[in-house]
């Protein structure tokens, strides 16, 4: 629920109505920017819910009716979040948006809570470790400390909203760093007064560290992949309900000629595909980097959700795209729109990889790491659509007459490159080892002619 909530949320800004003849350079500073703004900063904070929500269920392990009806009452206002977004995306300006945006986080911390209390008064629903310990309050304060940071900070939002909205931003803001900041604190806290008595560590035992770690791979990953899912179900939302033709506009205007009123469509049809197939790469791309990964460390996690966060906005870059049909002035801006979400799409991917690469004992497979098998293709493989976004953004800037063509080129060859990009790699690895081995073979015939007129003098 948590994912399709979160894919949905690029909506309001995807479905933002410019005119064909509005300049999208003035339409992004009136209409898009604060949108696009509002989006990100609510897609982290539901972000920081979805870990909360999973840190919930490691302690609590079983569901009765109870629970399961708590659950559903938080999900139920999870799925009302979608709502109040549009509503903080359209009136940046006014207070009631952020207050209903604040209350409803603070409502799902308040069932979240209460789950937690419930599941404390009936232990044999917590983990087994747990129920067997002697730090039972300290597990329920533990949890309660991650559940209940966030929507405090909401509750100081919605009530500064009445008297100083952008501080009620700041407060939703600080909703995403907190998490982050308060680590930094603790560690501070270790480097300075150094570790805890040995006998206080041994007596929180593994689960309260289980709590602090990151969340695990497969976690980060199933979440992932209900993103991607969603974001590649919402294009054809927008293809069902703007280019089915009219009834009568068929039988008027193209007498009773569905396939020459289709026509008119075309475009539409284009970037739908194109958008897609963008979407399923960088999914598949997503899919063969974490098939390399043991572990996903906390900031491959943020990266993670930073490039999610991007994925989301493709359904807007269709949008975008798909007015090339109307002959909108627009084009080119278009175009650097959809090529710049590209870009940081794939760019965080290529981060997470990067920073495995740090830490590769750690986190990757053998095969993986630098100077495996596999190495040289991955890094190809998450290079790519960093590379080509880039180069198209350029292109349209330099070739301005020829940029839907030069996009539209890019959307057919990219599939190509990814099938031909293992052949590839091994004839470049290939035509390297030969002129490595080349090198070195002269090097020694080097030594022996050095060494034949040594023994000669």
């Amino acid at each position: 629920v948590l994912g399709v909530f979160l894919s949905f949320q690029i909506l309001p800004v995807a479905h933002t109505k410019i005119h064909p003849d509005q300049k999208l350079g003035e339409s992004v500073q009136q209409l898009l920017l604060a949108k696009i703004a509002v989006y990100l900063m609510t897609f982290l904070i539901v972000t920081v819910a979805w870990a909360a929500h999973v840190r919930l269920f490691q302690v609590i392990e079983l569901i009765d009716d109870v629970l399961a009806l708590l659950n559903l009452a938080c999900m139920m206002i999870i799925t009302f979040l979608p709502y109040t977004f549009s509503l903080m995306a359209s009136f940046p300006d006014v207070p009631f948006g952020i207050f209903l945006f604040s209350v409803c986080a603070v409502i799902i911390g308040l069932i979240q809570a209460l789950i937690v209390a419930y599941g404390f008064y009936h232990p044999h629903l917590l983990n087994q470790q747990i129920q067997v310990s002697e730090n039972q309050n300290f597990y329920k304060r533990h949890i309660l400390k991650i559940i209940l940071r966030g929507p405090i900070l909401c509750f100081l939002a919605a009530i500064f909203s009445f008297f100083f909205i952008p501080l009620s931003y700041v407060l939703l803001g600080l909703v995403i760093v907190f998490p982050h900041f308060s680590r930094f604190i603790t560690w501070c806290k270790t480097k300075i007064v150094g570790e805890r008595d040995e006998e206080e560590h041994h007596s929180l035992e593994t689960f309260t560290f289980y709590l602090s770690e990151p969340l695990s791979k497969e976690r980060v990953e199933a979440f992932s992949d209900g993103v991607y899912a969603i974001v590649a179900t919402l294009l054809i939302l927008d293809i069902c309900e703007d280019n089915v033709p009219d009834p009568g506009e068929v039988k008027e205007k193209f007498h009773d000629s569905l396939l020459e009123a289709l026509s008119e469509y075309g475009p539409n049809y284009l970037a739908y595909f194109g958008s897609f197939v963008t979407i399923g790469l960088l999914w598949f791309v997503h899919h063969s980097l974490f098939l390399y990964l043991t572990k996903a460390t906390r900031l491959m996690g943020l990266l993670n959700i930073l490039s999610l966060a991007f994925i989301g906005g493709l359904p807007l870059a269709y949008q975008l795209t798909s007015e090339f049909a109307e002959r909108s002035h627009n084009e080119i801006e278009a175009i650097q729109v959809s090529c710049v979400i590209t870009f940081f799409a794939s760019i965080f991917q290529f981060a997470i990889w990067t920073t495995a690469l740090l830490h590769e004992r750690e986190t990757l497979h053998p095969f993986a790491r630098y100077g495996g098998k596999e190495h040289a293709f991955m890094f190809a493989k998450l290079a790519l659509y960093p590379c080509v976004s880039l180069g198209t953004f350029f292109l349209t800037c330099l070739l301005s007459e020829f940029s839907t063509a030069i996009f539209h080129l890019m959307q057919i060859v990219i599939p190509f490159a990814f099938l031909a990009l293992r052949i590839f790699v091994r004839v470049s690895l290939a035509i390297i080892k030969s002129v490595m081995s080349l090198s070195r073979r002269k090097v020694v015939l080097l030594e022996e002619e050095e060494a034949c007129l040594s023994s000669g003098e």
